[in-house]
């Protein structure tokens, strides 16, 4: 087999892995994987804003918005205005939401982080040269997307 197919190969190993955690956390909870993200999140952060929600996921204020549409119509996430400055609106779990990722899978990616941390610095920075080089011989390199290894919509799940 030549190089480029065995490389070829490993990102067709790394795409079918990250369907089926897609697959499956869409199956044990019902959530896409951005959804799990937002939601990981707002257990961090507390009652958050949406702007420090897009700016702690890497999402656009947009895109966190639609996804806290679905979750709130589906009683996981709820959104209060702030008694403070009536401008500002806050999200926050419900109990529904706390008992739902409880139970969700952790991500895909923290499996990742944990082991690419355990590199030595100079590991870290060959994988990650070695991936921007593959991402810009895609002509993805550009593309605006969050830190997360999740496939499909962002809003709806399969």
């Amino acid at each position: 087999m030549e190089k480029y197919e065995e490389v070829l190969v490993a990102i067709r190993q790394i795409i079918r892995a990250i369907d089926l955690h897609s697959k499956k956390l869409s199956k044990d909870a019902g959530l896409t994987g951005p959804q799990l993200i937002l939601m990981r999140s707002i257990e961090v952060l507390g009652e958050v804003t949406i702007r420090q929600l897009s700016k702690h996921t890497n999402m656009s204020q947009a895109t966190a918005t639609t996804i806290l549409d679905r979750l709130e119509r589906n009683h996981y996430v709820q959104r209060v205005r702030s008694h403070t400055d009536k401008r500002k609106v806050h999200a926050h779990l419900t109990e529904e939401g706390r008992a739902l990722l409880a139970k969700a899978p952790q991500p895909l990616q923290d499996s990742f982080v944990d082991q690419f941390r355990q590199l030595e610095d100079w590991e870290q920075s060959l994988l990650l040269s070695s991936v921007q080089r593959l991402s810009a011989m895609m002509n993805a390199e550009n593309m605006d997307v969050a830190p997360m290894l999740e496939i499909g919509s962002i809003t709806k799940t399969e």
